[in-house]
């Protein structure tokens, strides 16, 4: 039987986390980066697909290779992470289901469907987004999750051969509070959910 996390564990994850804008000038090793990705791997999702695909932007010449391609209020932060995350979705992730689901023929669910591909990759990748946050957290690090930048040029600069798309910007490190905004309001449970 599983047992509830206690209130720190909850408070790492949940209810103290936020979205960092400044970063301390202390460096996030790769053992502790791959340590984010082999937990984040055991969050489930449909057949295993498992379509997310990350690339970590650490040396100065991946931030330099990235930096044309920000909006210009999300530069600075970036810049400074000592890790940006480019979270990424395969959109032929099931041409490796004969590996990750091989108790069916699940491939054959997905060739030739692309809406029904695309979507599925799509919500898997983001799903696994999610998952990814909570791994670097849990790992002790902390996270600046952000959209504003081009896609497009990001996918031509960091996937490029591929049919691998961004989705969302990870920025990660050890958090300055003192750049922290103060906390925006979330909704009640019964203006977001409802037990029927």
């Amino acid at each position: 039987m599983h047992t509830a996390l206690d209130t720190a564990t909850l408070d790492q994850l949940f209810n103290s986390a936020r979205t960092h804008n400044a970063w301390q000038a202390k460096d996030v090793s790769d053992v502790l980066l791959r340590q984010v990705v082999d937990l984040a791997k055991m969050g489930p999702t449909s057949a295993n697909c498992s379509p997310a695909r990350i690339v970590f932007v650490k040396s100065a010449e991946a931030k330099a290779r990235l930096k044309p391609h920000l909006m210009e209020g999300n530069v600075e932060k970036t810049m400074a992470a000592p890790v940006t995350a480019i979270i990424g979705t395969d959109y032929l992730f099931y041409n490796h289901l004969p590996k990750l689901f091989p108790h069916a023929d699940a491939k054959s669910w997905f060739t030739g469907n692309k809406e029904f591909a695309d979507l599925a990759a799509f919500r898997n990748g983001s799903l696994q987004g999610g998952y990814f946050i909570l791994a670097a957290r849990s790992v002790g690090l902390d996270c600046g999750p952000m959209s504003g930048f081009n896609n497009a040029a990001v996918d031509a600069e960091f996937f490029a051969g591929t049919e691998t798309k961004s989705n969302f910007l990870c920025n990660l490190g050890f958090g300055d509070p003192a750049g922290l905004y103060p906390r925006s309001p979330r909704f009640a449970f019964d203006e977001m959910a409802q037990i029927v």
